[in-house]
Formats: C-alpha cells, structure tokens, sequence
C-alpha cells in the first residue's frame, strides 16, 4: 500500500447510516450527572478564641481586610471593625497597635469614602482611649503620614511643575502676623495694609474669659482687624481665578468660592463683634475708612458671585440626543455668601454717604429684591441675612419709593404657601418691626405703606385658618394683631370685626382651641373690636358656659363686655354704643342659665335616667350636672351678678330678669340644677 493510501486511511470519514445512533465517542465526557447549589447565608468559619461581628468576622479578618484592593471591601472591613469594637470594648486594649496602624494606613487612601470612614473609626476610639494608651503611636502615625503624602502623584505632580495649581493657597501667618514678610496685596486698592499692632492671637482658656481679655476693648480689636483683614484678602487673591480679571466667564468654580466663603464669615463675625462695642459709631467710620476701597475693588467687582457650571456629557443613547448633566457642588451656598458679602457692605454705608456708594448699593438692593420676588425657597439662615440687608437698605436710603418696593418683594415671599416655621416667623418679625418703628415716628412723618396695611388686614383671617395647627405662630399672630388693634389701626379693626365670628367660634375658634396665654390675649381683644353685634355676643356666651375657657377668662370676658356697655359710666352718644342694652342683657341672662334653648328642649324629653331627679317641693324635674361643670358655672354667674349690681336702675334690672325667666323657663319640666341654683342666687 502506497504512503498516499495510508494517509487516507487516517483522515477517513466514519459513514453515518440512517436510522442508527451516533457512535459514542472514545474520550466523551459523560453527562448524565445531577449537581445541586449550596448556598451560604453568612460565614461558616468562628472562631471560638476572638468574638466577632454580625457577619461572623473577627479583629484578625476585619484588619486583613484593610489590605484589599477594592475600595468597598476596605470601607466595609471600617465600618465593621466599629461595630465589632462597639460590641466588644475589651478588643480595643488587646489589638491597639494593630488596629492604629491599619487604620493610619488608610488615612491617605485614594477613596473619599475610605478616608471618610477611618476618620469616623477614629472618632469613635478618641474617647475610649486614654491619653497615655495612644501618646507612644503619635510619632508612627505621623512618620507613616508623610511618608504617604510624599508618595502621592497629585503632590509629586506638584512639586515637579509648581505653576500647574495657580490656586492653591501658600502663607506663612506666623510670620505675616510679626510683620516679617511684606504683604503685598492692595496693587490697584490704593493703599497699604497696617500691621503695625502688637496685639498677638492668644490660646483661649476658660471658655469666653479669653474672648473677654483679649478682644474687650475696642484697640485691641482693631489690632486684630488691623491683622487678620489683609490676610484674609491675601487668601483671596490668591485663590481668585485668573479670568476674574476680565469679564468674560459667568461663574467661578468651586474651590475659589470656598475660601470666599470662609473669608466672608470670618469678616462678618467681626463686623458683628464690632457692633457690639461700637456705641459711639467712630469703629463704624474707622472701618469704612480703612476698608471700604479694598473691599470694593477686591470683593464687589464680580458681585454677585455664581457657581460656576460644568457639564458632562453623558453618551449616546439610541433614538435619543446628547442630554447635558449639570453637576453642581454641594457644599457652597452662593446665595448665603452674596448676602453674607452684602451684609458686610451695607454696614459700612449710611444715610450721609449715600451720594458716594450709590453704584454699589444700588447693586445690592437690585440683587435683594431679584432674591425675594423670584420665588425661591430659602431657608432661615439665608432669610435671616436677607432680610437684615433689607433692613439697613431701608435705613440707608428711607424715601418712600424705594421703601414700598422692598416691603413689597419681602410680601411677595411671604405669601408663599408651606413656609416652615422659622422662616415665617422671622418674616412675621421683620413686618412687626417695620409697623412699630412706622409708629414711633410723628404723625408729620409718619408714612403708611400701602403693602404693610395689606399685610396687617390678613393678620386676623390667617389666624382663623391657623387655628391650634400652630400654636406658635398664632401666639406670633395674636400679638401683632394685639398691638395694632391698640394703636387703633384701621384696616386691622375692619379685617378683624369681619373674622370675630370664626376666631371666637365656640367648637373651633382660636380662642377654644388655643393654649391659655392664647385665649387671654383673644378675650383682651374684644375691648378693641368696633361693635359688638347679637350673633358675637350669642357666641361669646357659649364660649363661656361651654367650659372651653376657664372661668378666669369668663369673668375677664364679662368685665369686657360691661366695660363697653352703656352702664359702664363712660359717656357716649346713642350711634357710638358698641352693643344695644337689648343684646346686652341678653348676653348675661343666655350666660346665666348655662345652657342654649337647644339643650333645654332635649332635656324636656328625658324621663327615667338616674341623672334625673324630683323634689318634694315642686312638680319640676332636676336634670343633675357633673360637679366641675356645676361649679365652673358657679364662679362664671358670680361674675354676671356682679355685672347687674353695678347697673343703676334696680327696680327694672329685677323686672327684665323677671321678663327673661317669665319667657324662657317658666313652662319647662325639666331645669339643669345648676341653672336654677345659679338664677335663684342672682335674684
């Protein structure tokens, strides 16, 4: 056989027949076995000598952990040495070496988390360790600190091109605050810092008795103005942006507003301090003196400051466009830092240098009310500096034009719907501070805005929809509404007569459903009301009997009422009576019986209950009341007898009583006892 032959022998093709199986194969693997899936809740492996977590790891494992290439194992090897440690104290002693060094060792990891949760690992160790147990890992902890930090190819790029971070921040305060090194800072402000002050920052000791020996007196605090004010500029136009030079852009980034910010709060803390020992205004003066320019050409030259805005662009999805994603930083309040900036100008302005800050002011009152006309939500740390700016604004610059228009763009956030409570309180405190500085002023210069009276009508109608909802707010309420009315504001009189049936409803008006406080100042409020119409004084008399007020109250209510009756002995003219004598003597006999015609017709139909009972001496029923609703109508009749003994006419008085029981008891088989104890006492 030829080499050609046996070749094909061995590339030779078994013929498969029709109808007969597949030869199996020499090397098939077989499969006709069954496999099933084990499953593993948690970790089988304990062990018996270290206690361990919920997830059933030890010290040993939750530290090897912290090696891990991937940074969510080593966050959750963090998070679960916490919760071994808090379970089990006892371990922090046995394995503190181990555990310092782990965790110093992820101090400089590359994960904003991970670092994030080793600080809070060590947060929670400071308290439990004391200070010779940890005092010997100090040095380790700082050697293995900078060694990671000289190994870090952010610091590394760095140093090897020093000009690539344009904005990093590089002063020596040391030697800045004893004068040796120049500052130079105030290029195009005109004029140059002076730290010429011996004064020198100081550890504080004892809390506040530092504060008090160091800054009590007005040199010493403007030598540590004289200080810190040209390096906390120096930190500005340092981290500044190259492009704030121009105008072009429309924003600045993130890290740049950050210092902004700290600089702006450290500013304003001691403007605050400032005004605290500035009686005279001669610091106010110093300040603008030395300040003003530099702050001016340094802060004000780009107000009001942006976020500036970086997008990324997401990718393509199918039958979709290219969507941009705005991302903004979290952590920067610009509307915060262009109030707290406006703030700390407006101080430096007054009515007599109005002419020359007229450009700059003119752009804070122009960002002020752009602020509050557009509607946003604002929170009480910014509403507070908001309206503060809004408040001097108006000191600054009091005509009547530029008044009414704050007022009406602070009205406009007020009339904003679900407010939380501090932020319409201050709104609350800030139209009541407006409506009394109005009132101190003469009547030759008193100026009534139209919005305010605006404000002061709706006071008593939100009142009847608030309600017991919020009891803060409305005692907030009651007592502008309380102050007005004695001042004898007019639209406040009108708007509060129209609502006095739903605030002194007797189920649901304020004066019920409010704390005692409250309802004291509600009933106060009667005496301011214009008139006292029958259907006001129907209800004030259920608000009496009804339990709802306490018999204090009551009395007060109908002294009130007398007070402002035709027998009080005050003259007035027959249209001048607030309530006819018909209506009157109608309030205090409704009063007197305790009960409306209602509930006397429902008790005629009561026969057979225990809470009814006959004497001997009469055919009539008594309908037996609970005891404190007996006395409470006790001590409320006291007050109504008072009120008739003191009307000059006895003789009629006893015959209009006779008149009312005549109409309204007589005939009844049924009478509440209290009702008729207290009619009997009165006559």
């Amino acid at each position: 056989m030829t080499k050609k032959r046996k070749r094909q022998d061995d590339f030779q093709k078994v013929k498969l027949k029709v109808g007969k199986k597949k030869p199996k194969l020499q090397n098939a693997t077989p499969t006709n076995f069954k496999t099933k899936t084990i499953h593993l809740p948690e970790q089988l492996k304990e062990d018996g000598t270290l206690p361990t977590n919920n997830r059933k790891l030890n010290i040993k494992d939750l530290l090897s952990q912290m090696h891990h290439y991937n940074a969510g194992v080593k966050q959750s090897a963090l998070l679960g040495l916490k919760d071994l440690l808090s379970q089990y104290p006892f371990i922090i002693d046995a394995h503190l070496s181990n555990i310092l060094s782990e965790v110093t060792a992820v101090f400089t990891d590359k994960d904003a988390n991970v670092r994030l949760a080793a600080v809070q690992l060590l947060q929670f160790l400071a308290p439990k360790i004391r200070a010779e147990q940890i005092s010997p890992f100090f040095p380790l902890a700082l050697a293995d600190g900078s060694s990671r930090l000289r190994e870090s190819e952010g610091l590394q790029e760095q140093k090897e091109n020093p000009h690539a971070t344009s904005n990093s921040i590089f002063i020596n305060w040391k030697e800045h605050a004893n004068d040796q090194q120049h500052i130079q800072v105030y290029e195009n402000g005109g004029s140059q810092p002076n730290v010429s002050s011996q004064f020198r920052l100081r550890y504080l000791v004892g809390g506040l008795s530092g504060v008090d020996e160091g800054l009590s007196s007005t040199e010493n605090l403007k030598g540590f103005i004289e200080i810190i004010i040209p390096l906390l500029i120096e930190c500005w136009v340092e981290a500044v942006p190259p492009q704030l030079a121009t105008p072009v852009g429309n924003g600045i980034e993130r890290e740049p507003l950050q210092v902004m910010q700290q600089v702006l709060n450290i500013i304003s803390l001691l403007w605050k301090l400032s005004k605290q020992q500035d009686e005279t205004h001669k610091l106010e003066s110093w300040l603008r003196k030395n300040y003003l320019i530099d702050f001016k050409h340094h802060f004000m030259s780009r107000f009001p400051y942006v976020l500036k805005e970086i997008t990324k662009h997401k990718r393509k999805e199918p039958n979709k466009s290219i969507k941009h994603c705005t991302v903004l930083s979290n952590n920067i309040d610009h509307l915060l830092l262009n109030l707290t900036l406006s703030d700390i100008m407006v101080s430096l302005a007054n009515a007599s240098t109005l002419q020359k800050d007229c450009s700059w002011i003119e752009m804070i009152r122009k960002f002020v009310t752009e602020t509050l006309e557009d509607g946003s939500r604002l929170n009480s740390k910014q509403l507070n500096r908001l309206l503060g700016v809004s408040w001097r604004l108006m000191q600054i610059q009091p005509n009547r034009e530029d008044t009414e228009t704050l007022i009406k763009a602070v009205y406009t956030l007020y009339q904003q719907r679900g407010l939380i409570l501090p932020v319409r309180t201050l709104l609350l405190k800030f139209f009541s501070k407006i409506y009394q500085t109005e009132e101190l002023r003469s009547c030759r210069f008193r100026y009534r805005s139209k919005v305010l009276s605006r404000w002061l009508a709706g006071l008593p109608l939100q009142l009847a929809h608030l309600g017991s909802r919020n009891p803060e707010l409305s005692t907030q309420l009651i007592d502008i509404i309380h102050t007005a009315a004695a001042r004898a504001n007019k639209e406040l009189l009108k708007s509060l007569q129209a609502t006095a049936l739903r605030i002194y409803d007797p189920q649901e008006g304020a004066v019920v459903v409010l704390p005692a406080d409250s309802q004291q100042r509600l009933v106060q409020l009667v005496y301011f009301l214009p008139s006292l119409p029958a259907d006001l004084l129907s209800r004030l008399s259920r608000c009496c009997i009804m339990g709802r007020l306490s018999s204090s109250l009551a009395a007060m209510l109908i002294g009130i009422l007398h007070m402002r009756s035709s027998f009080s002995g005050w003259k007035y003219s027959a249209k001048d009576w607030l309530m006819s004598d018909v209506d009157y003597f109608s309030f205090l006999f409704s009063t007197l019986t305790g009960f409306s015609k209602e509930e006397l017709t429902w008790l005629q139909s009561l026969r057979g209950v225990p809470h009814v009972i006959q004497t001997q001496l009469s055919p009539v029923l008594l309908y037996l009341t609970d005891l404190d609703q007996f006395l409470h109508h006790w001590d409320v009749t006291e007050a109504v007898f008072h009120s008739l003994l003191v009307i000059p006419a006895r003789s009629q008085n006893f015959d209009i009583l006779q008149s009312a029981i005549s109409k309204h008891l007589v005939g009844l088989t049924v009478i509440p006892d209290s009702t008729a104890g207290c009619v009997f006492g009165v006559i």
